[in-house]
């Protein structure tokens, strides 16, 4: 079966950093799984339904990918996809504190399940999903930060040229 890791997110929306790193994984796994993690303490943009299809479209070209969302502990899905290990991505030092906090966590609820790190390309450090969305609610261009069915989509949600 080779070696799997799941990339849990939200994904509101899908950023080419996330495709960056996906990318990268695949390197070290044979099949990444991105998993829309279904939050309800966030309040997305896009409909879990949405995001999905987003994603399909994205990675519809990169073999070894696999897109699902997921409810409840992240280690109880890692373990019910018989993954090796959670791919995550680090951009900054403030998020290695919180990534290394879930990952306490999640060894802490099932010490099988591993977490990667691997750090942002510098091409996309700066980029994050709630940025892209400040940046398209005042109409800025997005474009080459987001695959293209992103930009498509942010405009029509939000109403903007």
């Amino acid at each position: 079966m080779g070696k799997i890791a799941v990339y849990p997110g939200s994904f509101d929306p899908v950023t080419n950093g996330h495709l960056d790193l996906v990318r990268r994984g695949l390197r070290l796994f044979d099949k990444v799984i991105v998993a829309i993690a279904r939050n309800g303490t966030k309040d997305p943009l896009f409909t879990i339904e949405e995001r999905l299809e987003m994603l399909q479209q994205s990675f519809n070209e990169m073999p070894g990918v696999q897109v699902d969302s997921f409810e409840g502990l992240l280690v109880d899905y890692v373990v019910k996809r018989q993954a090796d290990a959670i791919l995550r991505g680090l951009r900054a030092v403030s998020d290695f504190e919180y990534e290394f906090q879930m990952a306490l966590m999640n060894r802490k609820l099932n010490k099988n399940v591993q977490t990667v790190f691997l750090v942002t390309g510098l091409r996309w450090i700066f980029i994050s999903s709630s940025i892209i969305k400040e940046a398209a609610r005042f109409g800025g261009d997005v474009r080459g930060m987001v695959p293209d069915i992103v930009c498509e989509k942010l405009k029509e949600k939000l109403g903007v040229p």
